[in-house]
């Protein structure tokens, strides 16, 4: 191997490099004035980015629309606006945002319009996990249209606001304000109370009588497209309404399946109302003259669209003295009864727990039942059961009594078939039925005696029906395979739509279905032991029945395939109790001998005959007459 020696050259190269490098770096270095400069330059750039972001809580988004750099832009504006060009001349007229914030309600208010951009219920999700949000992307829109004395029409959706935020104790409070002049303006004033949904908007103004055209009608238009929250578009659609109350505390509401429109006077409120959230406009000054329209959004139900139906408020604003002076309301929340009854408002009847004694039911039983199991149970499955299990309870006296008529019926069933058979043909129809009523009184048996009870559980029934789809507490509650209680239970998805079924296959409704058919299938021949024998010129009762047995249960696979699962859970679990209390009437309780003795004994009694038995003879009596007469005419 070579030895290495030491070279010399390179040393004498590498200092020259060296040297050069140094003597490039002194005669390039920067010259006092130039190193101020740029001192100076950095001195600006800080300024510029620290103006740029500290906004105190106000969060700007966009560059400016207006910016007033010379006199020939601030001429263009006022012949757009005349006295209101004021507000563009401000820092503010920036599409600036100011956010309000609590632990539930998020609203991002807007300085153009100074209407609420946003708003996030920071509770809630959608059906595919996403942040809810009622008020997003241009979806609603907030808006007064006035016109000034220069003969100018102007609204404030394309007009600046000045935000300023303050607090009124625990209160936020957001002033935005449309400046005229420093002393005149039109004011937007949003307080937002900690863990509310409700937020005090009162609207005012100083010194605008002698800006405004009086003359001309000041109008309000609030419009929003209501977002899919929820699995279904079409269920939640079909509980998707504009509600309102009249002066009168009388609430209404627009048709829930197509357009539909009305014009009302005096409107405490007005509601754009989803299945389970609401935005809701609140006046102490009704609205008179109040257009109000609903537009349906889902017209084909093979697409699911992002947003189910369109509302719309148009109602003139009265003016005190050339002033605004509007005290309301927003709330911007879930329909969640509890909360919303807690409001002096009447706010509550936006959720439809049905009309009349349905109602009634609703908020006097089941409501208080469900929120007392819900305090130490935490499956909300099991607190359906255990309501069905209440209900069924309650429920099984009538159940009894409605065994024992038939039972009764029954025991007399031969007796009037011997009355059929010694009485035949239509010309004894008459006679044959006032014979079999004699018999029926004589025995202490009543045909109507076990239709009563089944009507008086129908009441429960519908009840149930709009209790179950209204309740926010089942949204997004999971329950065996059933991964949302208050939607539909998908099993499997079909490749295919089908007409009426949807494209999906639900297994509770399945349940319930087969359920029913064995109830009914039950109920058929205890309802033919209360029927009399067939007669001629009747209808075949068995026939009748035999097709309700196969229709109620097709029905029920049908329609609920889409329902809410909870219903499909509480008509299972309701079916097999009323089985099973049927059965155990019928094997335990029921003694047909006994039964027999009774009605033996009563015929022997003496039977009063009451003042509706006796008409209906006396009835009876005349129309045989009547016939015999028209026999012996021929």
């Amino acid at each position: 191997m070579e030895e290495k020696k030491f070279d010399f050259n390179s040393l004498i190269g590498f200092v020259l490099l060296g040297a050069i490098m140094l003597w490039w770096m002194y005669s390039n270095q920067p010259t006092p004035e130039e190193l101020k400069a740029q001192e100076k330059a950095k001195t600006e750039d800080v300024q510029i980015k620290k103006t740029s972001t500290d906004t105190v809580n106000i969060k700007n988004v966009r560059e400016p629309i207006l910016q007033v750099t010379d006199s020939l832009s601030l001429s263009k504006i006022q012949a757009q606006l005349g006295d209101f060009a004021y507000s563009a001349t401000l820092p503010s007229a920036l599409d600036n945002e100011t956010i309000l914030e609590n632990d539930v309600l998020k609203l991002v208010i807007s300085n153009k319009g100074g209407q609420i951009k946003e708003a996030l219920l920071k509770k809630f999700t959608t059906y595919d996990s996403l942040p809810l949000y009622l008020i997003k992307n241009h979806n609603a829109s907030f808006n007064i249209s006035f016109g000034t004395n220069d003969n100018r029409t102007l609204n404030t959706k394309d007009l600046f606001f000045e935000p300023t935020l303050s607090k009124n104790g625990e209160n936020q409070v957001l002033s935005m304000k449309l400046k005229v002049a420093n002393d005149k303006y039109l004011e937007y004033r949003y307080e937002m109370k900690p863990n509310e949904y409700m937020v005090d908007f009162n609207i005012q103004s100083q010194g605008l009588n002698s800006s405004l055209n009086t003359a001309q009608t000041v109008g309000l238009d609030w419009n929003l497209k209501g977002y899919r929250h929820e699995k279904s578009i079409q269920y939640e659609n079909q509980h998707t309404e504009l509600y309102y109350e009249k002066d009168d505390e009388n609430i209404d509401y627009l048709s829930m399946s197509s357009d539909d429109s009305a014009i009302e006077n005096d409107v405490n409120w007005v509601a754009f109302k989803q299945q389970f959230f609401s935005s809701i406009l609140i006046t102490e000054k009704g609205f008179n003259n109040a257009n109000l329209a609903s537009n349906n959004l889902v017209e084909d139900e093979e697409i699911d669209t992002v947003f189910t139906k369109e509302f719309y408020l148009k109602t003139p604003l009265e003016l005190e003295n050339g002033e605004f002076n509007y005290k309301m309301n927003w709330y911007i929340g879930p329909n969640d009864y509890q909360i919303l009854k807690k409001y002096d408002r009447n706010i509550k009847e936006v959720i439809n727990l049905g009309w009349g004694i349905f109602g009634f039911i609703n908020r006097s039983v089941f409501i208080p039942i469900f929120n007392f199991l819900k305090g130490f149970i935490g499956s909300y499955g099991l607190i359906i059961i255990l309501l069905t299990i209440i209900v069924r309870i309650f429920m099984s006296p009538l159940v009894y009594k409605s065994y024992l008529s038939s039972a009764k019926m029954k025991v007399l069933k031969p007796e009037m078939e011997e009355i059929n058979k010694r009485l035949p043909g239509k010309e004894n129809a008459m006679k044959r039925q006032q014979e079999t009523m004699a018999l029926q009184s004589k025995a202490g048996v009543s045909p109507l005696a076990g239709c009563i009870p089944a009507l008086l559980q129908m009441p429960v029934f519908f009840a149930l029906f709009r209790f179950f789809p209204a309740n926010i507490d089942l949204r997004q509650q999971s329950f065996l395979w059933a991964t949302d209680l208050s939607a539909y239970d998908s099993v499997y998805q079909l490749p295919f739509k089908i007409p009426l079924y949807g494209d999906h296959i639900s297994l509770f409704p399945i349940l319930a279905s087969v359920a029913i058919f064995f109830y009914m299938r039950m109920s058929q021949s205890q309802q033919m032991n209360m029927q009399a024998p067939a007669q001629e010129g009747m209808p075949d009762m068995q026939k009748m029945m035999k097709m309700m047995m196969y229709f109620s249960p097709v029905m029920m696979l049908i329609f609920f395939n889409m329902y809410a699962s909870s219903l499909s859970l509480y008509y299972f679990v309701s079916n097999l109790l009323t089985i099973t209390i049927m059965l155990v009437i019928k094997n335990y309780i029921i003694d047909e001998d006994k039964i027999h003795a009774k009605i033996q004994e009563n015929k022997k009694k003496p039977k009063k005959e009451g003042k509706f038995r006796k008409r209906l003879n006396d009835a009876m009596k005349q129309a045989q007459e009547q016939q015999a007469k028209q026999k012996r005419k021929k």
